[in-house]
């Protein structure tokens, strides 16, 4: 592809997508015809340049009608937003989900990840390929964790083209796991301070079928029937605590009780109690409960959240926004989409709040692409909470105005960290920058920002409502209240586990069915490490797995049996690293790829024919640890490392 403004004009459908989005241009400058008056001076550039965040909308736009970005279509959107091209480009090729070359407008994306690789998925995958020809109509594509690891194998098939906006169905039609055809929707941007005034940053609309657990005759079959067949219903599974005589939930309460759709519901099941208690409080006070709570980052960081909502409030420099980060891509994780899908309203609430203590009128929620479920629900969510004014100008009759607006990630595990999530949002590649400044001096757009995660805003409302420190009581001094924990891999009941901080690895696992042939237990997921199953009494805390020499991370743990081979594993996670890296900073981009080299080598070598690469294994891995610019590059080596000291994978 040229990396300029070239000859190359846009379909008729590519610029009526973009319209869609963008609105129609106003001058030749834009992309309209030319007229006398645009031959005198240009118009609209200023403006233009103030919309360079409608970029990846844009991009999704055209991916979501044709199916890939033309040249042409690229050409277009540049000059709507007076992008350069080569950093459009940049962009572009930085997701996995888009293409800038010719492909079918269905693609079936086959999860390959550690979850569904122990599940065989590289079977799976084979066979489909194999069935599923040029003359298909469908493409296929090795995937990265697709997060339905409860249910591997997954498969998530996405179909373009102007026949597939369908428009969101009735979510009540939206309840089958196994085949389930769904839609995305608009996110609204708010009203308000400048970034995004007068327009909807638009999520346009494609039909998506996801197939999980996946048989090749049912992936082939939710990718090549038609828009209007109907899907095979399966029963839900994500919460297994769910309707059993488990403890009291706290988080996962309402799932599988309220009804996600409906905000009376919710209301009914103690909905918008904490918001009303936050407004009584005051952003101070809030401040203040959180901070006494202890409740710290879920996201693995562990950052306290009372000192990063403090010192965003407290700069002078306005306006504040607030960004949760919903692209939870850390191969074993859920628990995130299964809060998104199963309690919509409560992570709209939890933003309202967190905004109101931090000065914040603006939300962005970045939710990853591979949740067209969650996309459906939330945006479902926060039309209904606008439209019963519990977002928008007049929040309860308060006098304070907040809005959300969804942005959807295309595939790209790095947008996880959060400056990189930034940059996502703002047009550009999703890099991580340097720090400091940290986000709450500059953030998004260069002004102060509060970034957390979903589970980590969820846990807000049980703080308010029954008091900082009851919440406190649960768990551990140093690691307090209640923790969700994404179980998948050789167990008999996966899916999404709420424990208080304190209880042990076995504790968990004896709740999801070990199986009795265990031979490894990864915590923290691909960025974690492994234990060994003689270790099951380490307490699932953040002080209690430091001492244990792993992390807690995000709350993954995957449990694996003998029968799944270890080497092959190693090498799955060094080729996750390799092909996720931004390629931003020489030891992640160079680091991933000799990692991964190495592990190729040794991958049916053990003992001392497996030596040199070990050695060199090591070297590059405290390259990469102490030079890499974020948390990616600096825990690549993590999982490899344990499993070679813990396991003796290759003695």
């Amino acid at each position: 592809m040229d990396l300029r403004f070239g000859d190359s004009k846009p379909t008729d459908e590519e610029r009526a997508a973009v319209d869609a989005l963008l609105g129609p241009p106003e001058s030749s400058w834009e992309g309209a015809d030319r007229s006398d008056a645009d031959l005198r001076w240009a118009r609209g550039g200023r403006e233009a340049r103030d919309r360079r965040d409608q970029l990846l909308p844009a991009l999704h736009a055209l991916n979501d009608r044709v199916g890939w970005i033309s040249e042409g279509a690229l050409d277009y959107v540049c000059r709507r937003l007076t992008v350069p091209p080569a950093e459009a480009y940049g962009v572009a090729t930085f997701y996995a989900m888009f293409s800038v070359r010719p492909r079918p407008a269905t693609v079936l994306h086959v999860c390959t990840d550690l979850a569904c690789t122990a599940a065989g998925a590289s079977e799976l995958c084979a066979t489909v390929e194999a069935r599923l020809g040029p003359e298909s109509g469908v493409k296929v594509e090795r995937s990265p964790c697709l997060g339905l690891c409860e249910r591997a194998p997954a498969t998530l098939t996405i179909r373009a083209g102007e026949s597939a906006r369908l428009g969101v169905p009735p979510l009540g039609e939206l309840e089958d796991e196994a085949v389930q055809a769904e839609s995305g929707g608009p996110g609204a941007a708010a009203p308000g301070d400048g970034k995004g005034k007068g327009r909807r940053g638009r999520n346009t609309l494609h039909a998506t079928a996801v197939c999980a657990p996946a048989t090749p005759a049912r992936a082939i079959a939710a990718a090549t029937a038609p828009e209007s067949a109907p899907t095979e219903a399966a029963p839900e599974t994500a919460v297994p605590q769910t309707g059993t005589p488990a403890p009291t939930l706290t988080l996962l309460h309402r799932i599988g009780t309220a009804d996600p759709t409906s905000l009376d519901d919710y209301r009914a099941h103690g909905g918008y109690t904490a918001l009303r208690r936050a407004f009584a409080l005051g952003p101070a006070a809030v401040i203040r409960e959180v901070t006494d709570a202890g409740l710290v980052g879920r996201g693995g960081a562990a950052f306290p959240t009372g000192r990063k909502w403090q010192a965003t409030a407290a700069q002078p420099d306005h306006p504040h926004y607030l960004v949760c980060n919903a692209d939870e891509s850390e191969p074993g994780t859920f628990k995130d989409r299964v809060l998104m899908e199963g309690d919509p309203y409560a992570l709209v609430e939890a933003m309202t709040i967190a905004a109101y203590a931090t000065g914040a009128h603006r939300g962005y929620l970045y939710l990853r692409g591979e949740y067209p479920r969650a996309l459906a629900r939330l945006t479902h969510a926060i039309e209904q909470a606008r439209t019963r004014g519990l977002l928008g100008d007049d929040v309860l009759g308060q006098g304070y105005a907040f809005d959300i607006e969804i942005r959807r990630g295309a595939g790209a595990y790095i947008c996880g960290e959060e400056t990189a999530l930034f940059n996502a949002i703002e047009g550009h590649r999703g890099e991580p920058r340097s720090k400091p400044p940290f986000p709450v001096e500059k953030g998004l757009f260069g002004k102060p920002t509060v970034e957390n995660n979903v589970e980590t805003l969820v846990n807000v409302l049980p703080i308010l409502t029954m008091g900082a420190e009851a919440y406190a009581a649960i768990g551990t001094p140093a690691s307090t209240g209640p923790k969700l924990f994404c179980v998948s891999g050789s167990v008999a009941r996966p899916g999404v586990y709420e424990l208080p901080f304190g209880a042990t690895l076995g504790d968990l696992l004896a709740l999801a069915g070990v199986r009795d042939n265990l031979r490894a237990v990864l915590l923290g997921g691909a960025a974690g490490g492994f234990v060994r199953p003689d270790e099951l009494d380490i307490p699932l805390t953040f002080e209690g797995t430091r001492e244990a020499g792993t992390t807690l991370g995000s709350g993954v743990v995957m449990a694996f049996d003998d029968t799944v081979p270890l080497p092959r594993l190693l090498l799955r996670i060094a080729e996750f690293f390799r092909d996720e890296s931004c390629g931003q900073c020489v030891p992640c981009r160079v680091g991933t790829v000799r990692q991964e080299e190495a592990l190729h080598r040794i991958a049916d070598r053990t003992g001392a024919a497996a030596a040199d690469d070990i050695a060199l294994l090591r070297e590059v891995g405290r390259a990469m640890r102490d030079a890499s610019i974020c948390g990616l590059g600096q825990t690549a080596w993590n999982a490899v490392e344990s499993a070679i000291d813990r396991l003796g994978a290759y003695e």
